[in-house]
């Protein structure tokens, strides 16, 4: 059932990235690296104007929000070199080619924290940057966490952190915590539980 309703996610997502009027020209590009591709498109958009748009093509990747029976959630501070040090995340990965977001999740989720999940939830799938990228980023709440092994990449510097939900939406509230991905997934995990 998760797997269905994030195609059809998937699916209303492309139809409004790719289904207005406008053209496709020409694609340069520039850089293929292992994560990202950079090309020069030559667009006609909607109003008729042509322009070249540098766009950042990337293959998606899912995120996890690891929540346990008692309320806590399971973050990690991880060193990205991109945002100038450690940050606080929910654990995440890049899909690989032909990779269901649900699989990648699960997988990052033991990879990166060392627990093992027994339900999923999709809770959005979500553009990163729309203005120069591609990429969407499936974020899933996790629960009935059992212990497994955690394996990190040799490029990933972090530490496990645990602490209540509403601890961690104060950190959103508070500047603490600025990962999109992280702000989405922890405020759509509280406002549910709220609701409920």
């Amino acid at each position: 059932m998760a797997r269905t309703k994030t195609n059809r996610l998937v699916s209303r997502l492309r139809h409004t990235l790719y289904a207005t009027s406008y053209k496709l020209f020409m694609t340069k590009n520039i850089y293929k690296g292992k994560v990202v591709t950079l090309n020069v498109d030559t667009v006609t958009l909607p109003n008729g104007v042509t322009v070249d748009l540098e766009t950042i093509r990337h293959p998606g990747a899912a995120a996890v929000v690891p929540m346990k029976d008692d309320g806590t959630v399971v973050l990690i501070r991880q060193f990205r070199h991109a945002a100038g040090g450690f940050i606080y995340e929910i654990p995440a990965g890049k899909l690989h080619p032909g990779e269901d977001p649900l699989n990648c999740a699960s997988r990052e989720l033991e990879e990166e924290i060392g627990y093992r999940a027994s339900s999923f939830e999709l809770l959005s799938s979500i553009f990163t940057a729309p203005g120069f990228a591609d990429e969407v980023i499936h974020v899933y709440k996790a629960t009935g966490l059992t212990k497994g092994r955690q394996q990190l990449e040799h490029d990933e510097v972090l530490d496990v952190i645990e602490m209540p939900l509403s601890d961690a939406v104060a950190k959103i509230e508070d500047g603490t915590i600025r990962d999109a991905k992280t702000i989405v997934g922890l405020q759509a995990v509280y406002i549910r539980t709220r609701a409920r």
